[in-house]
């Protein structure tokens, strides 16, 4: 009999119970789990050429200290680590998950512009326009950091109402606008200024104040507050209405 193409994979059933991830991880809990284990529970299953332990032993022994995992994109991922769509949709996902809840300080405070960029600077490699709101208190510390709006930016885009909402729901002071420009270059469009114009505007009515509208881009970043005429302007008008 041939056995030149013959090859064993070690795979979970044939493991005993208690050396399952998935069982180790309910009876021990997480740090039981070597990276490998843990990537196996977030995996669910491998592929024809691979069990599952073997691929995940793979991803972590080639890549698990490499950047890929955190760059966001799926189809990187299943080129790189030669995943299924639905695996690289999953490691992207726990990924951005664990970076959202854990990867920040438990405190962030926004007082500049410059505060803004290095908080949401990753935004300059997504691929299409996203609008964010940060909610902050009466001290500028962050307390709610809600995606608005995804797709090209326009006041029909980035109305008021879905601007305000997570605010007054937040019970925020405040609120800075963040978007990025996919083509890499800050500089805000006639739109941009439009849209900053429509949201200060509608600020005074629900009398929570806009600090910045930050827009973020490879080269950098553009804040309007900075750069437009359009906090001046207002205050003009309050001065008037006094």
């Amino acid at each position: 009999m041939d056995k030149s193409n013959t090859s064993y994979q070690l795979r979970i059933r044939d493991l005993p119970e208690e050396e399952k991830p998935r069982e180790k991880l309910r009876k021990y809990g997480p740090a039981s789990l070597k990276n490998y284990e843990l990537m196996a529970v977030l995996l669910g299953k491998g592929t024809r050429k691979e069990g599952i332990l073997e691929l995940s032993k793979r991803i972590m022994s080639q890549y698990g200290d490499q950047a890929v995992f955190s760059r966001g994109d799926v189809a990187t991922l299943e080129r790189v680590l030669r995943l299924s769509p639905v695996q690289a949709c999953q490691v992207v996902a726990a990924f951005e998950l664990g970076k959202r809840l854990f990867g920040r300080p438990a405190e962030v405070y926004l007082r500049s512009p410059e505060e803004v960029f290095e908080y949401a600077k990753d935004m300059a490699r997504l691929k299409k326009e996203h609008l964010r709101g940060l909610y902050v208190d009466t001290r500028n510390k962050l307390i709610r950091d809600e995606v608005i709006a995804i797709g090209t930016l326009n006041a029909s885009l980035g109305h008021p109402r879905e601007i305000f909402y997570p605010a007054i729901e937040s019970h925020a002071a405040a609120l800075i606008l963040v978007h990025n420009h996919p083509s890499g270059d800050p500089v805000p469009s006639k739109d941009d200024i439009e849209l900053t114009k429509r949201v200060c505007g509608a600020s005074e009515i629900v009398d929570i104040d806009v600090l910045d509208h930050v827009i973020i881009g490879i080269q950098g970043y553009c804040s309007l507050r900075e750069r437009t005429e359009i906090w001046h302007s207002q205050k003009e008008r309050e001065g008037v209405r006094k």
